[in-house]
């Protein structure tokens, strides 16, 4: 296994040289990897957004079904899986695309992690520093035996001596990258269309978890990560755009009755009082 992982870091590796050798910037080598694994993640991602809008979809019956076999719990999963198959819904296929991007992630985070960047930037994000180091820097914190910053020392560093915070070329563009990560994500939640009290808790804890996540990633891996989440966003908004009209207008359960039903309705209405008259 540490083979493998051994020889995915080296590929990895040696796509973010052969960017680099065609750009001869370590930040535009992210942006085409990040370009890269999206054009290659699309067919998943692509099914994911689907699937989850036809989630939202069936709902309404879904509930039906969860009310209606509450005590038979064999019952409520062969319904529950019927009612998947006739909507060729995945339920695994809102996970997978994540299951598939963590691994990279990962990788991505080990490789820039001890990748030699020469101290530079890339529209202000410092790519082999993370948001913690460069604050610790501004404020005079040292970095502890191992390399890292402790969060707390930094946030105690800060407290003491807050004018260090001028030094906004440290840390600012990192900042700014972390907090537009935690934007995204929220954005991409609310784009759900969370509805419950459990998915709108999870839309105000998952930016603020990722925001703690990113204040110890290189900035290298925030761009790839920032990048990945904005396009992800773009991606969500046309599919929801596409599929919006098609929620609008199909019958759920029997709220929204088919036209043929209804004016049947009106037709015995209308008899009814002719025979009346």
């Amino acid at each position: 296994m540490s083979a493998i992982w051994t020889g995915a870091s080296e590929l990895l590796l040696a796509i973010l040289d052969f960017f680099y050798s065609i750009t001869h910037s370590y930040g535009l080598s992210i942006v085409l990897l990040t370009i890269a694994v999206r054009i290659v993640l699309y067919p998943l991602n692509q099914k994911q957004l689907v699937s989850m809008q036809h989630m939202q979809k069936i709902q309404p019956r879904l509930k039906v079904i969860q009310e209606k076999y509450a005590n038979d719990k064999d019952k409520l999963n062969q319904e529950t899986m019927r009612l998947y198959r006739e909507n060729k819904i995945n339920p695994a296929a809102g996970c997978l695309p994540l299951l598939v991007q963590l691994p990279i992630l990962i990788l991505l985070f080990n490789v820039l992690r001890t990748y030699d960047f020469a101290g530079t930037s890339f529209m202000g994000v410092l790519l082999g520093s993370s948001t913690t180091a460069g604050l610790a820097r501004a404020v005079g914190v040292a970095a502890e035996a191992n390399g890292t910053y402790s969060i707390l020392a930094v946030l105690t560093a800060i407290l003491r001596n807050p004018a260090g915070l001028s030094n906004v070329d440290l840390y600012m563009g990192n900042l700014f990258l972390l907090i537009s990560i935690s934007v995204l994500t929220w954005a991409q939640q609310k784009l759900s269309g969370a509805n419950t009290p459990q998915l709108a808790m999870m839309n105000t804890i998952m930016p603020i978890f990722m925001a703690f996540i990113c204040l110890s990633m290189p900035g290298g891996v925030m761009l790839y990560w920032g990048l990945s989440s904005l396009i992800g966003v773009v991606q969500q908004y046309f599919v929801m755009k596409k599929t919006k009209h098609e929620l609008a207008v199909k019958p759920v359960l029997h709220k929204n009755k088919p036209a043929a039903a209804a004016q049947n309705e009106e037709e015995d209405e209308d008899d009814d009082e002719d025979e009346e008259d």
